[in-house]
């Protein structure tokens, strides 16, 4: 049984946006804290950012003042906006739940 789906991936250009969505389950939603990993090649997958069940968030260095997370509870979905995107923002995105639930992951391809 899947319970984290991602979508919203893509392909864009340099400075453009793209909002990543995550559907899970309402048991994995009501754990608490989900976010957002991503892992580029031949690199090891890090942390973007997490948001906890009040609305508390967490984001990397290189994350802050362009990427913002998100959660609708009616829906049991997190979502990722994600502005001024760079080359460097390549990878495969991964949504996660407590304690240790991972989505399939999903490609963001910026191309400059």
């Amino acid at each position: 049984q899947v319970e984290l789906v991602e979508s919203g991936g893509g392909l864009v250009q340099v400075g453009g946006s793209l909002r990543l969505s995550c559907a899970a389950s309402a048991r994995i939603f009501n754990l608490g804290d989900m976010g957002w990993f991503r892992q580029a090649a031949g690199k090891q997958r890090e942390l973007v950012a997490i948001i906890g069940a009040g609305g508390r968030t967490i984001y990397s260095e290189f994350a802050k003042g362009r990427f913002t997370i998100s959660r609708d509870s009616a829906k049991s979905t997190v979502f990722l906006q994600m502005n001024s995107l760079k080359p460097e923002d390549t990878a495969v995105y991964y949504c996660w739940g407590l304690p240790e639930y991972w989505g399939q992951g999903i490609q963001v391809t910026v191309s400059s």
